[in-house]
């Protein structure tokens, strides 16, 4: 189900303090002139404009291309709660999407931008670590599917669209450049504990607003690099959205997780590290969260094996602070299974001791 722009925490100072300010720029484009003599006689004469990305002729000549080409891989998705929007990946039917719009359905219908009646879907596999989720449609029938980028080849200040159904206003474009690179952000679940991690996200200036979701992010070859999932908020200044600070998954981990689902009805690989425990984040003395309580241990996980017990605390990971278990996910979410990580404990007793744990692969579902 669609939701409105989520508060979120933003690593790497996005949000330093209490507000970001965001400014934009724009080039004018050159005009030239030439000046030819004939029998004594000056004459001035105005050539054509070159054709350069600069050319505002060109450039909206190249959004109407894009648009042309992609918009109709872009499909409403609708659920008995809300709506949200989601991209062709194949002619078998199979549509990428966020794993908060599907939400707990497993009957969709689907609106193509190009017309005609809604279409019945159902849900594949929901991957809810990553915030994606692959449906299908019963009857694939003139189904275009949108070419997907490669999002590594991405450079900040690229011009891309957000192609979606912003607030039910089906087929809506918003255009914007590419303002960063490799952002992790953590969406909030609905019980108000975090909930998706998705690292190396994309930061966009492209409008996102609540039907945007499962979308489009494309650069002006006509490639989708990025699946459009959550808006900024600033809570200091009451929640409301940050402007031009809006987040996508990378197209390049889109489609990995679509694959596998297409492939194998499931993920097989979900290439996220784990310690291998259940925490809770507790409090300091001040009752402010002062690291993260370890509840459980996995019995032959690697946090086992280095003798990580219940009781104990983590402190740090490889020397990073760790206060609360949303930090410990955004941590982890940056390194990979088959990883060593030397983590500080705080154990009952009051000592501290280090470990190097060899970090496991998370599971789809994990319990803590």
């Amino acid at each position: 189900m669609e939701r409105p722009p989520a508060p979120l925490t933003l690593l790497v100072a996005l949000l330093t303090a209490a507000f970001l300010a965001l400014a934009s720029c724009s080039a004018d484009p050159d005009a030239s002139r030439t000046a030819a003599a004939s029998s004594g006689a000056v004459t001035t004469t105005t050539a054509p404009a070159p054709v350069t990305e600069n050319d505002p002729s060109a450039l909206e000549s190249a959004y109407e291309k894009v648009i042309s080409a992609v918009l109709p891989s872009i499909v409403q998705i609708n659920t008995s709660t809300g709506l949200g929007s989601g991209v062709i990946y194949d002619t078998s039917g199979h549509i990428v999407t966020n794993a908060h719009v599907v939400g707990r359905a497993g009957e969709f219908e689907v609106t193509l931008a190009t017309g005609g009646a809604p279409r019945r879907a159902r849900l594949v596999e929901s991957f809810p670590l990553g915030d994606l989720a692959v449906i299908k449609v019963d009857d694939p029938a003139g189904l275009r599917p949108a070419k997907f980028g490669d999002s590594g080849k991405l450079r900040v200040g690229q011009i891309v669209l957000a192609m979606g159904n912003p607030l039910g206003l089906g087929s809506s474009v918003t255009n914007g450049i590419v303002s960063a690179l490799g952002r992790t952000v953590t969406e909030p679940s609905e019980s108000g504990s975090p909930g998706a991690t998705i690292t190396g996200a994309i930061q966009t200036s492209a409008a996102i607003n609540p039907g945007n979701s499962g979308g489009a992010l494309v650069n002006l070859s006509g490639e989708v690099i990025g699946i459009p999932t959550l808006a900024a908020t600033v809570p200091e200044l009451g929640g409301g959205a940050a402007p031009g600070i809006g987040f996508a998954i990378p197209s390049n981990t889109a489609t990995d997780i679509a694959g596998q689902i297409v492939k194998s009805g499931k993920v097989t690989n979900t290439r996220r590290a784990a310690l291998g425990v259940t925490v809770q984040t507790v409090a300091g003395p001040d009752g402010r969260p002062a690291g993260v309580g370890v509840v459980g241990v996995t019995e032959g996980g690697g946090a086992a094996r280095a003798g990580v017990e219940p009781g104990d605390v983590i402190v740090s990971i490889n020397g990073t602070q760790v206060p609360t278990t949303q930090a410990l996910s955004e941590l982890l979410a940056t390194l990979e299974p088959g990883d060593r990580a030397a983590v500080e404990l705080l154990r009952p007793d009051g000592s501290t001791t280090g470990v190097t744990v060899p970090l496991g692969e998370l599971p789809t579902n994990p319990s803590g």
